[in-house]
């Protein structure tokens, strides 16, 4: 396999602690603008937590991030 590594299939390392606080960020105001209003983010709620996943999944897979 192409992507095998030592460490397991995709090699996966700890994210960046500012990528890991951006991640949580975007999550919790997604969270958050289902309780209340927030401009712009309450109508796209769903998709700040899949961005602020996205960016934690990114961040342990890319060294740069």
């Amino acid at each position: 396999m192409a992507f095998r590594s030592r460490s397991g299939f995709f090699g996966l390392k700890q994210p960046r602690q500012l990528t890991f606080l951006v991640s949580l960020v975007l999550a919790v105001l997604g969270v958050l603008s289902t309780r209340m209003h927030i401009q712009y983010v309450s109508g796209h709620g769903f998709w700040f937590v899949v961005a602020g996943y996205v960016v934690l999944a990114l961040g342990t897979l890319i060294d740069a991030l």
